[in-house]
């Protein structure tokens, strides 16, 4: 399977949605934002994340089709990795080749990044990748109305 990257197209953006919109991806990310529901918040979002010259925002494509995004945003000194790669194609090495070619894009260290502990999945991608467990939190996940534990990672 062919896994690569490109800038950001607006068709992309349903494919977006649909997936951000997923109960099931909601539940096992936890932590989401009022543009997970929400379809103006949802654009919104989108505007302001695009036409941020910091932030690096990618579509991930597998054999041609839009599979997911990833993104890496902050400022220097706190620069975070996200991604999000759609259920019907989790459990098929394209998140870890993915986030692989999207941190090459950025020369900042350290990189940082978040999962739910109970998230193994999402911790084995950033582990591969190189990202090493650094702290452990609290917080409250909108997905699951309730608060949860919170793996810190970073990529140094």
């Amino acid at each position: 399977m062919k896994i690569y990257l490109r800038e950001l197209q607006d068709s992309d953006l349903l494919v977006f949605w649909e997936q951000l919109t997923d109960p099931e991806l909601q539940q096992m990310a936890a932590v989401t934002r009022k543009y997970h529901y929400d379809r103006g918040h949802f654009d919104q979002h989108w505007a302001k994340v695009r036409s941020d010259p910091a932030v690096i925002l990618r579509t991930v494509l597998a054999n041609g089709l839009v599979v997911g995004h990833g993104a890496i945003f902050g400022p220097r000194s706190e620069r975070e990795v996200t991604y999000v790669v759609g259920r019907p194609h989790w459990g098929q090495g394209i998140a870890s080749q993915a986030l692989a070619q999207l941190i090459k894009l950025e020369r900042t260290r350290p990189l940082h990044a978040d999962a739910a502990a109970d998230n193994a999945g999402s911790i084995r991608v950033l582990e591969k990748c190189g990202f090493m467990v650094t702290g452990l939190s609290r917080c409250f996940a909108r997905a699951r109305g309730q608060e949860i534990d919170l793996v810190h990672l970073t990529l140094s």
